[in-house]
């Protein structure tokens, strides 16, 4: 249940809340308009007046609760309208009017606006026009003539919504921080309908300004990348001629006068506004816009994998940062990936973008890797034999995610954490899409038994642990293929495989026999070092002492730990 204030100053809010709410609506929307509640149990009902013209009904309500205002004159506040939509979800069953009415009572005696037993509280009433919402308007002026005690009522709406939530059997809402996205409101959601669009304006403009963050370099191409996608940008002008701020509108979107509806970046998002994003900017900024050389899906999938052991290790600055970026890669995936997984991804990112934030600052100083190689993925498009390095990406995504549901569990941040194991199930179905046809054929080509005996062989000797698993595990004919196609180009299987092993604990990976793929294909992919080099990398790896492969997060109690994840 979503409650909402909206606060209306000057001489007509009144009239101007009550003629919407009893009106039609801008898309004659409203439907049966009439009253559930009100301060006095009988006040006039301009949608239920069969004996009386509906709008002397409403004139004379507008009368009723302006009157302790009009009282006092000058000294009237003004901010004299306080307008609270309270909407249910849409699983949620439809609730009757004495339902309605009830919860309106107990939103105004939370909010400070009519405490109970208080006669001489504020006036009010509670409108309903739809199902699945109530709007209630009240003055903001008690009829002893003094000011309404609500300090935080939006903070006290809220706190008694989860309770109403709790009470009615309601979808029950994570507790916020006051970090995520505004809504759109009812009327943002109408006008995207009669402009054809799919969604709100609000909606649209912040997927493509977060887009624009993460894929650009520097400011200059963040504005260029607005523009090339019809996102008008006006520039807030300090006195100084330095730009303070940026509002952003789309073309189609316009008020009545035909000017464009801007939105400021705060209001979008509060990580958009110019300062946040010029912070962003600066992670990237810094380093020349080409790329480093390599093949940027490794490079992006091994800074990936790098983020469980920032969360697990990194102080809460730092794992805020990597969730940033986290987001970023996730918002910039969908243009990089085969048009039939496109809108899993999409909804993926969107899902996500709530667990980007929180009231921790985010320090971005251990994301660059990670930024600069999905820019290069986005920016370049290289070319793929079968979608291996979406694949690996996915992969290294998918425990990424996983880690963030722990990680947001463990700081109390409830509305990130839904976001994230939300996420987390669009992007198993994503990965699933690209990577089974890819494991499959890999299959197709596994080795002889003697070869894979020998692969076995050697793992029942490096990872005791985990080699029952991996050698029952239906992706073990796609990892024997992968390592011999490695000794094929000339690698060692045993040290290419023992690289992977030791690249990051497989206690967290539900496959670890696919984890092992992917990483095995990103090795077997790199030059292959000379016999002596091999010599020298196996007389290393033999005198180093095996690490241990204890999970980042052993010491958790088993229920406080990440959720085990697809892969």
């Amino acid at each position: 249940m979503i409650p909402k204030i909206i606060l209306g100053a000057g001489p007509y809010a009144t009239r101007r809340t009550i003629g919407y709410l009893f009106g039609k609506g801008r898309a004659n929307e409203h439907i049966d308009p009439h009253l559930v509640a009100s301060w006095n149990g009988f006040a006039p009902d301009p949608g239920r007046s069969p004996h009386r013209d509906p709008k002397d009904a409403m004139a004379q309500l507008v009368a009723q609760l302006d009157q302790p205002v009009k009282m006092l004159g000058d000294k009237a506040p003004k901010d004299t309208v306080w307008h609270c939509p309270v909407r249910a979800a849409p699983e949620d069953p439809i609730l009757t009017d004495a339902q309605w009415a009830d919860i309106a009572r107990r939103i105004v005696a939370a909010a400070g606006i009519a405490p109970d037993g208080d006669k001489h509280a504020c006036r009010w009433v509670a409108v309903r026009h739809a199902d699945d919402h109530i709007h209630i308007a009240a003055t903001l002026v008690r009829q002893d003539g003094r000011r309404p005690e609500r300090g935080y009522d939006q903070r006290a709406v809220q706190r008694e919504a989860r309770k109403i939530e709790i009470d009615y059997g309601l979808r029950r809402l994570k507790q916020g921080d006051g970090t995520g996205a505004k809504r759109p409101t009812s009327k943002e959601h109408f006008k995207a309908r009669r402009l054809g669009q799919d969604a709100a304006t609000r909606d649209v403009l912040r997927l493509r300004v977060r887009r624009a963050v993460a894929a650009a370099a520097d400011e200059a191409e963040f504005f260029a990348l607005l523009e090339a996608t019809d996102v008008i940008v006006r520039f807030k002008i300090g006195p100084s001629g330095d730009a303070l701020g940026c509002n952003f509108a789309l073309p189609a979107d316009t008020n009545d006068k035909g000017e464009p509806v801007f939105y400021a970046g705060s209001t979008l998002s509060p990580d958009l506004s110019l300062p946040k994003i010029r912070n962003s900017l600066a992670t990237t900024s810094s380093e020349p816009a080409t790329a480093r050389p390599g093949n940027p899906w490794h490079q992006a999938t091994a800074a990936a994998e790098r983020i469980p052991h920032h969360l697990a290790h990194d102080d809460a600055h730092a794992a805020q940062g990597q969730l940033v970026a986290l987001g970023a890669t996730l918002d910039l995936l969908p243009a990089t990936a085969p048009a039939a997984m496109k809108a899993e991804l999409e909804r993926a990112a969107a899902a996500f973008e709530r667990a980007t934030r929180s009231r921790i600052t985010a320090d971005l100083a251990s994301t660059r890797t990670l930024r600069r190689s999905v820019q290069a993925i986005w920016r370049d498009r290289p070319q793929e034999r079968d979608g291996t390095g979406l694949a690996m990406l996915l992969d290294a995504a998918l425990t990424a995610v996983a880690f963030a549901v722990h990680w947001h569990r463990t700081h109390q941040h409830t509305q990130q954490e839904a976001a994230a194991a939300q996420a987390l199930v669009h992007l198993q179905i994503a990965y699933g899409q690209v990577a089974e046809p890819i494991l499959a054929v890999l299959a197709q080509r596994t080795p002889s038994d003697q070869t894979k005996r020998r692969f076995a062989h050697h793992l029942q000797e490096a990872v005791p642990e985990h080699a029952e698993r991996i050698l029952n595990d239906a992706s073990w004919d796609a990892l024997a293929t992968v390592l011999a196609e490695a000794e094929a180009a000339g690698h060692n299987a045993a040290t290419v495989l023992d690289q992977a092993l030791g690249q990051r604990t497989l206690d967290d990976a539900h496959s670890p026999a696919r984890a092992l793929t992917w990483r095995i294909r990103r090795l077997g992919e790199r030059h292959a070092p000379s016999p002596r080099a091999q010599a020298a990398m196996a007389r290393s790896t033999a005198q180093r002492p095996r690490i241990p492969t204890a999970h980042p997060t052993a010491s958790v109690p088993l229920q406080q730990r990440p959720p085990t994840r697809r892969r």
